[in-house]
């Protein structure tokens, strides 16, 4: 079974208004112990972030000047937001997010190839926040309970009584005879996308190597 962003995000969203100064984002990183907060409308909708690197601009950006048409569209852009005074000056727009049916691999992968740390969760019907996902939360995926992480791996198997599982830290073993060479990589596969699965040692052996068959058949 894929595991979903309900099943492992944080139900505190999160989040300060538009409106909500330099301080008090600080002030409610420190309380949650967070490096981001999201920004929200009246409606509680997610119009963007304010991350720890953004407030640090207030200190790095050592230039106080109008912003110049000369500098580059990121230099222009991280003036503005060292000069910046409320959440709607500091954040960086649109908000990237995800519902709680996302699955939580979709939600690692969108995590990296934006480079955020964590991400609202949104209502599908409203688009309010309804919590949040960070990447402790993800991570948490691998250190599921092993009976737990069992039994998604015995539901992949074609026959489980025939087939020897062990698990040890996340790294999967599995051992079996199937008919066909395809199937011992298919199933090798299968069980490398379950969550909470760091590895997997395959002694899976076959009786006919039908990917022999189709090469030479080419």
């Amino acid at each position: 079974m894929s595991l979903e962003v309900k099943d492992i995000m944080g139900r505190v969203a999160i989040a300060v208004l538009e409106e909500a100064s330099f301080t008090e984002i600080v002030e409610a990183m420190e309380r949650f112990a967070v490096g981001a907060v999201t920004v929200i409308d009246a409606e509680r909708r997610p119009v963007g972030v304010v991350s720890e690197d953004d407030l640090l601009l207030k200190e790095a950006d050592t230039v106080r000047h109008s912003v110049s048409s000369l500098e580059s569209r990121q230099q222009q852009q991280e003036h503005r937001k060292a000069a910046g005074v409320t959440a709607a000056q500091l954040m960086t727009s649109p908000a990237i997010t995800v519902t709680p049916g996302t699955s939580v691999r979709d939600a690692a992968r969108l995590m990296h190839a934006k480079r955020v740390k964590q991400l609202p969760v949104i209502d599908t019907n409203t688009g309010r926040i309804v919590g949040t996902l960070h990447q402790r939360d993800v991570l948490r995926v691998f250190i599921r309970p092993v009976e737990e992480l069992a039994t998604d791996i015995r539901a992949v198997l074609p026959n489980p009584a025939a087939f020897t599982v062990d698990i040890h830290q996340g790294v999967v073993t599995v051992s079996g005879v199937v008919e066909w060479k395809s199937q011992a990589l298919a199933l090798t596969e299968q069980i490398r996308l379950i969550e909470g699965v760091v590895d997997v040692r395959s002694e899976v052996t076959f009786d006919k190597d039908d990917l022999l068959i189709m090469r030479s058949g080419m």
